[in-house]
């Protein structure tokens, strides 16, 4: 895949340089964000910190945290920091329990988006001859307009197909000649899924790329959508309370997502909240440098990451940070083990025999804490035996064991039966709450 510089001036900054422009932004962002956000001007004035004592970009650990509840406390407009009239558009979170997280921008903040989806896609190798597939959900959701965006900003031919309707999405893909695609990881699979059973042949989709975001997805399951799509599986991050995707992106080197760092200012703090080392995992932590519509200061993502601030290969500079594989807002704790739904499925896809489709369900039996992994089988396996099934049933079950040190009952599904998503998979059905 061909390693595209979108912006060479800005994407190949020197470290200082990168320091000399989060020194300047984050003095002008925090007061902004004093001035503008009563929020933030309470926090502030009870830690004891004005606008002036932020001089360099080390002295953001003065400043307050902010939590998702702190937007859904201030919803849907507290947080903003421009009138209501200077907010040109609003997106909100896909989040199903209680209000959503709202985010609203200015026009200068959806020409940045564009900007850095621009880049992101460039990573990917996207250029003014591709043709870009957008089957991330359109609407309040900002997958969808944010990689149309971007994909315009390049000069690519978008297609704006959104999620849903898998037939006419295949259909489209061929017809079109779409290059990029960009959707969800889970329903990229879902594509590949139903390409397989029209017995469709893979020669004649002229796809190259995938820029895959939105949910957490493993390493192996990027080897299986290449294999299946016959492409380059590409990780984009983004929140919707940042910008939306775009924060971050894998470049052709394949080795963590480089950060726009002249507009995003990332740290990783551990469980007493304090800054860690480059190379540490830890909770990622977002500053919005340049964002006028709703600055947001040391947004806590629960994103488990590291940043690496070695060169790249690629000729960026900007630092990278380990894709991420798991939330601490996603934790499970299964008699007293710690769970993530992303180790079940690195766990899932060592083993020969299963689609990569599953759904955890956890309950509770008297003061006993239940796992039963429901899991696809692949469809070549449909005519085996019950012993044969029965033995593939406690491998997956031991596997388990082995990995992720609980025991868990393992339920084998018939191909296509576990629900599909035309957005982020819902994984897990926790019955304890």
């Amino acid at each position: 895949m061909e390693n595209i510089i979108f912006n060479p001036a800005a994407e190949t900054l020197s470290r200082d340089e990168i320091h000399a422009i989060q020194s300047r932004e984050l003095q002008k962002v925090t007061r902004r964000a004093y001035d503008n956000v009563p929020f933030y001007r309470r926090k502030m004035d009870a830690l004891g910190v004005k606008p002036e004592d932020i001089k360099t970009a080390e002295d953001i650990k003065y400043l307050p945290f902010t939590e998702k509840n702190d937007l859904r406390d201030n919803y849907p407009f507290g947080l903003f920091a421009v009138p209501r009239e200077q907010i040109v558009r609003v997106h909100a979170s896909s989040g199903t329990t209680g209000k959503p997280t709202v985010a609203g921008y200015t026009q200068n903040d959806l020409d940045v988006w564009a900007e850095l989806m621009a880049r992101s896609l460039s990573c990917a190798g996207v250029n003014k001859n591709s043709v870009v597939h957008v089957a991330y959900g359109y609407g309040l959701f900002t997958g969808g307009l944010g990689a149309h965006y971007g994909a315009e900003k390049i000069g690519a031919t978008v297609i704006p197909v959104s999620g849903g309707n898998t037939q006419r999405q295949l259909m489209l893909l061929k017809d079109f000649g779409a290059t990029a695609l960009a959707c969800t990881p889970s329903y990229a699979m879902n594509l590949a899924d139903a390409m397989e059973r029209e017995g469709m042949d893979m020669n004649e989709i002229a796809l190259q790329a995938g820029v895959f975001g939105a949910e957490p997805w493993s390493e192996h399951m990027r080897d299986q959508l290449e294999k299946r799509l016959h492409i380059k599986a590409f990780d984009v991050y983004g929140l919707t309370e940042m910008m939306g995707p775009g924060v971050a992106m894998d470049c052709v080197e394949r080795c963590g997502l480089h950060v726009w760092e002249d507009h995003f200012l990332p740290e990783i703090i551990d469980e007493n909240l304090k800054g860690v080392p480059y190379g540490t995992e830890g909770e990622l932590v977002f500053t919005t440098l340049t964002k006028e519509g709703m600055p947001l200061l040391r947004y806590r993502t629960h994103d488990l990451s590291s940043l690496d601030i070695a060169p790249c290969a690629c000729g960026r500079t900007h630092v990278r940070m380990r894709r991420v594989k798991a939330r601490t807002d996603d934790m499970l704790i299964i008699r007293g083990v710690n769970v993530f739904p992303s180790q079940i499925e690195h766990s899932l896809l060592k083993i020969s025999g299963i689609a990569p489709q599953y759904q955890i369900v956890v309950d509770r039996k008297g003061s006993l804490d239940t796992v039963e992994v429901q899991v696809e089988l692949d469809r070549t396996l449909i005519g085996d035996t019950v012993r044969d099934l029965e033995t593939l049933s406690k491998k997956i079950a031991s596997q388990l064991a082995s990995d992720v040190l609980i025991s868990c009952q393992v339920k084998l599904c018939q191909p296509g039966s576990l629900p599909r998503s035309e957005g982020k998979a819902k994984r897990v059905i926790d019955n304890r709450k």
